[in-house]
Parts: structure tokens; sequence; C-alpha cells
């Protein structure tokens, strides 16, 4: 019998992508996802069951390490919830169907990172780009290593660049179906604030954020995403004070705009 040669630290990763009636974009997501240099990952896509042609769409990109569950679901992070469930690698990640990824090297970048069994998780940078034109950016998320506390500072990592080991969604649980608009912040705010997972900030840009997610489609959602955050750090019993906590968030955001035509030398 052949000898096993596969390098145990190198990691699997699980990339779970949660769509409904996507038809637009969920091919410049495929593309994206199936041209990555690193291999070592399986492809999960969790259907809302979608009445357009992203099923037909999906079934034109099928590929070996790509698995499909379409049905009625609860909403995204249930959605999120059932590919955690199925989710079979050491790490686990979500790319959203109306993103796609930086650079062929995204995963790679991930991977490489959490080699590393000291550390439980990472996350980088993101930018957010043009619903047409992808190759035009409207902001850049420049994110930092995570200090104690920065939750209440209206911090948090971008969650579609957040990748963490499968073990810690068994031990610290998955998505809070409570939270309709912020279950993601809050559970990267158990992760790090509560659980005090080791995590990494990778320097560099890794995804690219169409605008016009389901909290950022209107100023009525933003404003409802962010007192839904509040009330997160009341329930982890996290002090807050409000009024700075608006305040970090405006300076924040005014960033992110300003930052924007920099990201290149950033990620570089």
């Amino acid at each position: 019998m052949a000898a096993d040669t596969a390098d145990p630290r190198i990691p699997r990763i699980s990339l779970i992508t949660v769509c409904w009636n996507v038809e637009q974009t969920i091919a410049d997501t495929l593309r994206s996802i199936d041209t990555q240099t690193y291999r070592d990952f399986e492809h999960i896509i969790i259907d809302g069951g979608s009445k357009d042609s992203t099923l037909a769409l999906i079934a034109s990109a099928a590929a070996e390490n790509r698995r499909v569950l379409s049905g009625p679901d609860g909403g995204i992070y249930e959605a999120m919830n059932k590919g955690i469930g199925l989710a079979t690698g050491d790490i686990i990640g979500f790319l959203n169907a109306d993103d796609i990824f930086e650079s062929s090297d995204s995963l790679g970048t991930v991977a490489a990172a959490l080699e590393d069994e000291a550390y439980d998780g990472c996350y980088g940078d993101l930018v957010y780009i043009s619903n047409r034109h992808t190759d035009r950016k409207i902001r850049y998320w420049k994110s930092r290593a995570f200090r104690s506390g920065s939750f209440a500072r209206g911090w948090c990592p971008p969650h579609p660049t957040f990748y963490v080991r499968r073990s810690i969604y068994d031990q610290f649980g998955r998505f809070d179906l409570r939270y309709r608009l912020a279950a993601d912040v809050e559970l990267m705010m158990r992760f790090l604030e509560v659980a005090r997972i080791r995590t990494i900030y990778i320097p560099r840009v890794l995804v690219r954020m169409r605008l016009g997610g389901a909290t950022n489609k209107n100023v009525q959602n933003i404003s409802r995403q962010n007192k839904e955050v509040l009330s997160a750090l009341a329930d982890h019993g996290i002090k807050v004070s409000a009024s700075m906590f608006w305040a970090f968030k405006i300076v924040n955001r005014l960033g992110q705009f300003l930052m924007r035509n920099r990201s290149q030398d950033l990620s570089a």
C-alpha cells in the first residue's frame, strides 16, 4: 500500500454560498471559485428554491467538489447554518452569491495562514464594488488585528473574509437566528470578544462585494442592523456607549470611501 504523503498541516476548506434568485451574478461567483489555484476545498451551495435560472447556471458549472441543496429556508442565516451542518472541511468560510474573490490565490492565502494551528481563524480586507462594473471600487473595508473591546467601538471584520476552524462552530455555536440582519456580526463578536478565539489578520483584499445586500440596500436596514449589534453587545455583557458606537461607525464608514482609491497599494 502506498504511503499517505498528504501534509496534515494543510487545511481542507469548506466554502459555503447561500443564494436565491441570483441569475445575474451567480456565474461570476462560480467562475471566481473555480479559478482558485488552491484546490483542497469543497463548495457547498444552499439555494432557497430559486425560480429564475440560478439552478440551471449552477448545473452548468457542476464540479466534483461542489454540492447543491435547494429548497425553502427561513432566510440567509438559517441557510448558512445548513451549510455549516454539511461542511466536512477543517476550515469554514462563506462567499456570497453576488461576491467574487479578489484574486485566484485568495483561498490559498487563507489556507497558508491557517496552516499554523496556533490560530483558530483569519480574516482580511474587502472592497465594495459596483453592481455592474466589478472593477469599479466604491468603498475599501480596511480591517486590522482584533483588540478586545473593538466591537463596542463599531468595529468588526468583513464577514466574507472570515474563516474559522469547524471545531470553533462545534464548540461555540452557529448563527443566532434571533438576529435578522446582524447574525454575522453577533457570531464574530461571540467568537472574538467572548470566546477569545485566536485569529490572524491578513493585510490584503480577499473579496470583492457588490453593493446592495440585504443589510446595505437602504438606510432603514443599516440602522436596524446596528441596533441589533447594540442588542448583541448587551446580550454578551459588553459595556458600550451608544453615542460613541454610532460616532465610530460613521467615522469608519467615511474612511472606507476615502480609502477606495488606495486599495491596490494597500493590498499589494
